[in-house]
C-alpha cells in the first residue's frame, strides 16, 4: 500500500506543479492512511485515493470593482467545489492578497474530511478572491462582495454549495454577500452560515471555532486524568478564533499569556483576563487596530515580526493561519515545557513539527478535528434555516460540545483499532476517510 500512496502523491505532484500547500495537505493525509488502506485493499482497486485528491469542480472568475476614488479593480475570484459525497458543498470564503489555487485546493481538501468528522450532511468546499479587505472603507467592501457574488450566486444554493466566512469574511462581508444573492435570486433561504441573528444566523457561530478547539483540548487532557484548570496557554493570532479560544480557556480556569498578529506577539506574563480580553475584542473588531497597542496600553512584552512559540507554557492553541509552527518553533515550544499543540487553524503546523510533537509524545489534535466545530456549527445554523427556528445560546453550546466529544471519541477509538494509539492525526484522517470513501463507493463512478 505505501507504493500505491506513493504512486498517487507522484501524481498530485505533477498535475499540481507550485500548489507546495495542497500537496502538503494531500501528503499528509494519504501516509496516514496506509493503515486503513491494508485493512481494506478495495478502495485501491476502487481508485478511492485518485478520485478524492481531485475536486469534482473548480470555478474561477474575475471580480471588477471600483474603489471610493473611481479607480477600477479587477480581483480574482474562486470557489473549489471538492466532494460532495456526503452532502452539499460547505466550506468558507477567504477574502486576502495570499489567496491562490494552492491554497484553496488545501483547504477544501482539508474541509471534505474536517466535515465528515462532524457527522453532519456536508461535503467539503472552499472559495475566496486575492482581495485584501484591510483599511478598505465599508462601501468599498460591500462593493467588492456585490461583484463577487453577482458571479458566484449562479453556481450555489442551499441544497448545493453552502459558502461560510473565514479570515477576511467576517459577519459584514456575509451581510453584503447575502443581500446581492438575495437581489439576484429574489430568495431568502439558508445559502450562507455566519449571518447575523437578526436574519437566519445561528447564536455560539462566532465563537464556535475557539469554543471547539478549547472542548477538543479538554477531552484530550482528560484521558490523561488531567484537565485545562491553571494551565498556561499560548495562543496565536486575535481575530475571531484566538479571541474565542481565549474566552473558552478563561472560563475553565486557564490562563493565557499570548495573541499576536501579522506584525508580531504580544507576552503578557501577568495573563490576559476579561477585561483586557474585551479591549482586545474592541481594538480589533472594532478599531481595526495592531495587537501592539495591548503591549503599549498594559506593560506587556511585545516582539516585532517574532510569532509566540518563545514563552513557558502547558498548551499551545496555534489559531492564526497555516505553517506557522515550523520545526524550529516546535523545538522552541517542547524546550519551554508545552505538552500540548490544539490547532484552531488550518493546517498551522509544518511537517517537520508534527513529527516533533508525536516524537515527543506529547498530545497534538490536528485543525481538521480540533477545530470542526466552526463547520458543525454553521451546520446547525442550516437546520435551523431549513426548519425556520432559531435555538437559544445554552441549546447551540450544548450540540458543538457533545459534537467536539464525539469528535475526539471517534478519533481515539480509530486510532486505537488502527494499530495507532494515541495519534489524533492518524484517527481524523481514517475515521473521516473510511466514512467519506465508503459513500463514495455507494453513489457508483460519478
Amino acid at each position: 500500500m505505501h507504493d500505491y500512496v506513493n504512486s498517487v502523491l507522484e501524481s498530485v505532484a505533477v498535475r499540481n506543479h507550485g500548489q507546495p500547500e495542497f500537496y502538503q495537505a494531500v501528503q499528509e493525509v494519504l501516509l496516514s492512511l496506509v493503515p486503513a488502506l491494508k485493512a481494506h485493499p478495495h478502495y485501491a482497486r476502487h481508485g478511492i485515493l485518485e478520485r478524492l485528491v481531485e475536486p469534482e469542480r473548480q470555478i474561477m472568475f474575475r471580480v471588477t470593482w471600483e474603489d471610493d476614488s473611481g479607480q477600477v479593480h479587477v480581483n480574482r475570484g474562486c470557489r473549489i467545489e471538492y466532494n460532495s459525497a456526503i452532502g452539499p458543498y460547505k466550506g468558507g470564503l477567504r477574502f486576502h492578497p495570499g489567496v491562490n489555487t494552492s491554497i484553496l485546493r488545501f483547504l477544501g481538501f482539508e474541509q471534505v474530511f474536517k466535515n465528515a468528522l462532524t457527522t453532519l450532511p456536508m461535503g467539503g468546499g472552499k472559495g475566496g478572491a486575492d482581495f485584501d479587505p484591510k483599511d478598505r472603507s465599508d462601501r468599498e467592501i460591500m462593493r467588492f462582495c456585490q461583484a463577487f457574488m453577482s458571479e458566484l450566486f449562479r453556481h450555489i444554493g442551499p441544497d448545493t454549495d453552502i459558502p461560510a466566512g473565514d479570515i477576511g469574511v467576517g459577519a459584514r462581508e456575509i451581510g453584503y454577500l447575502f443581500g446581492q444573492y438575495k437581489r439576484l435570486t429574489n430568495k431568502f433561504n439558508g445559502v450562507i452560515t455566519g449571518k447575523s441573528v437578526n436574519w437566519g444566523g445561528s447564536l455560539i457561530r462566532p465563537e464556535a471555532t475557539g469554543y471547539g478547539a478549547v472542548f477538543f483540548s479538554h477531552e484530550m487532557l482528560k484521558m490523561r486524568g488531567e484537565d485545562l484548570t491553571g494551565k498556561v496557554c499560548a495562543v496565536s493570532g486575535s481575530g475571531n478564533v484566538a479571541q474565542y479560544t481565549t474566552e473558552k480557556l478563561l472560563q475553565l480556569g486557564a490562563k493565557v499569556v499570548t495573541l499576536s498578529d501579522s506584525d508580531g506577539s504580544i507576552y503578557d506574563p501577568e495573563g490576559i483576563n476579561a477585561e483586557k480580553l474585551a479591549w482586545v475584542m474592541d481594538l480589533k473588531n472594532k478599531r481595526r487596530g495592531r495587537i501592539k497597542e495591548y503591549a503599549d496600553t498594559f506593560k506587556a512584552v511585545y516582539r516585532e515580526g517574532v510569532r509566540p512559540w518563545f514563552v513557558p507554557c502547558d498548551c499551545a492553541f496555534p489559531s492564526a493561519t497555516e505553517n506557522e509552527i515550523n520545526g524550529q518553533d516546535a523545538q522552541e515550544l517542547l524546550r519551554q515545557g508545552c505538552k500540548l499543540v490544539c490547532e484552531g487553524a488550518n493546517m498551522p503546523c509544518t511537517p517537520e513539527a508534527i513529527e516533533l510533537f508525536q516524537q515527543a509524545g506529547i498530545l497534538y489534535a490536528p485543525g481538521k478535528a480540533a477545530n470542526a466545530g466552526g463547520v458543525a456549527t454553521s451546520g446547525l445554523e442550516m437546520s435551523q434555516n431549513s426548519t425556520r427556528l432559531s435555538w437559544t445560546r445554552e441549546d447551540v453550546e450544548q450540540r458543538l460540545h457533545q459534537i467536539m466529544i464525539n469528535i475526539h471519541k471517534n478519533c481515539y477509538q480509530t486510532a486505537e483499532k488502527y494499530g495507532c494509539p494515541g495519534n489524533y492525526m492518524v484517527g481524523a484522517n481514517i475515521c473521516s476517510f473510511l466514512k467519506v470513501a465508503n459513500s463514495m463507493l455507494e453513489q457508483g463512478l460519478v
